[in-house]
Parts: C-alpha cells; sequence; structure tokens
C-alpha cells in the first residue's frame, strides 16, 4: 500500500504545499492519488459544514473522491496544538482509527500522501506524538525544510529524530519561506551535504505559492524514479 508521510521542521513551513504538490505530480503521471490529514487543527464555518484549509488543499488536489471521515478523521476548530484542541474538546486520538482510514484510502489509491500535523514530535495527547503515528503508518518520509534562519539545526534534529523511529528519510523539499534569508544557497549546500536523502525541489519565496507552481519544480522523470525507489 505505497503511501508517503509529509513532516515538517516547524508549524506553518509549507507542508500543505507540498503534500498537494506531491499530489499534482502523481496525478500528472497518470497515478490515482490521495491525500490524507489526519488531525487537523483550525477551522471555518462554510456553509452547514467545518472546513480546514489544508484538508481542503488536499482534496482540491487529489486524483480521486473518498469519504471526508478517512481523509480527516480528527478536525478541531481552534488554531492550537492538536493535543490540546483534543483535550479542550474532551476528544482522544486514537492512532489505530487513523490507520484504519489510511487503510481504506489505501485501497482506493495507487498512492496515500499523509500530512503530519506541525513538526514531526507534535504530541497527539499526553504520551503519544505524531511521531508514533508516522511509525504506526510505517510510510516513508518526505521531510518540509522552512528555509529561514536556524532551519539546518531543526532539520538534522528531525532527520535524527525520523531515524531514531526506524522509518526512511525519502526525501526533503526547501521551501523559502524567508525572502530575506541571509545566505541562501550556502545553507541549501550545507542541507544537501548533511541531509541522508535527495532534495526533491527547492520552492522560491513567492507572495502567494500554489501547489501547481510548486508541482512544476517536480520534473516527471525524475519523480517517477524516485516513487519507483521507495
Amino acid at each position: 500500500m505505497p503511501g508517503i508521510f509529509v513532516t515538517g521542521t516547524d508549524t506553518n513551513v509549507g507542508k500543505t504545499l507540498v503534500s498537494a504538490a506531491l499530489l499534482l505530480a502523481m496525478k500528472d503521471l497518470g497515478l490515482r492519488a490521495v491525500g490524507m490529514k489526519p488531525v487537523a487543527a483550525g477551522a471555518e464555518r462554510i456553509g452547514d459544514a467545518w472546513v480546514n484549509e489544508d484538508v481542503a488543499e488536499l482534496t482540491r488536489a487529489a486524483a480521486i473522491e473518498a469519504p471526508p471521515e478517512w481523509i480527516n478523521p480528527y478536525l478541531f476548530r481552534e488554531a492550537i496544538a492538536p493535543h490540546i484542541a483534543a483535550e479542550r474538546k474532551g476528544v482522544r486520538v486514537e492512532i489505530p482509527r487513523i490507520v484504519e482510514a489510511y487503510e481504506q484510502l489505501a485501497g482506493l489509491a495507487d498512492w496515500v500522501v499523509v500530512e503530519g500535523a506541525g513538526g514531526f514530535r507534535v504530541p497527539l495527547d499526553a504520551r503519544r506524538d505524531s511521531a508514533d503515528l508516522a511509525v504506526a503508518l510505517g510510510l516513508p518520509v518526505v521531510l518540509v525544510v522552512g528555509m529561514r534562519l536556524g532551519c539546518i539545526n531543526h532539520a538534522l534534529l528531525t532527520a535524527e529524530a525520523i531515524a531514531a523511529r526506524g522509518l526512511k528519510l525519502a526525501g526533503w523539499v526547501a521551501n523559502r519561506v524567508d525572502p530575506e534569508m541571509a545566505v541562501f544557497e550556502d545553507n541549501l549546500a550545507s542541507l544537501e551535504a548533511r541531509l541522508p536523502a535527495p532534495c526533491l525541489a527547492v520552492i522560491p519565496w513567492l507572495p502567494a505559492a500554489s501547489p501547481e507552481q510548486a508541482a512544476r519544480l517536480l520534473p516527471p522523470r525524475r519523480f517517477s524514479a524516485w516513487l519507483e525507489s521507495l
């Protein structure tokens, strides 16, 4: 059941942008790809439904339709840390429920792109975190590096945490979130030299970056070969 787990060096580093771009690139290869956001915090009411922007973006990028409760098993209205949002709502995030939803999606699709919440160790409750979820799913990991001051340390620590959980860092994406980042190219070269996985794309800073723009940075032939290697 091919899938990818997308994590980030922090929150707001472009995980949804990259996840949606991966879905669009898969769609361009003729693959039946679907996105999943197991735990989402932050929603606005649109009509009769509560909608999370990240979940909506993944749904738009998918090649197939799937039940909303599989795509997003846990939705909290407050845009706060997931474990705090769950506690305030009196809900326990159950990893087996998420794994079951993932398996349902995998039965429909060629690929499932799972976007984690925040960084790799974001808590889900008092004892478990997003890393525990990644282990339960057992998927190769793509790391989104928010390119700004401090990103090298954050990226290397995250890569160590991924390896410590016995998971494969399959690739990473550099997303320039700070347009004024000093010595950008030098920082990028430092990451390329130290991270034990290929850089899939470098997304330049854009005022309104779109998944379509990001997907064009994933050359079809190279991207297809990378998928086959997983």
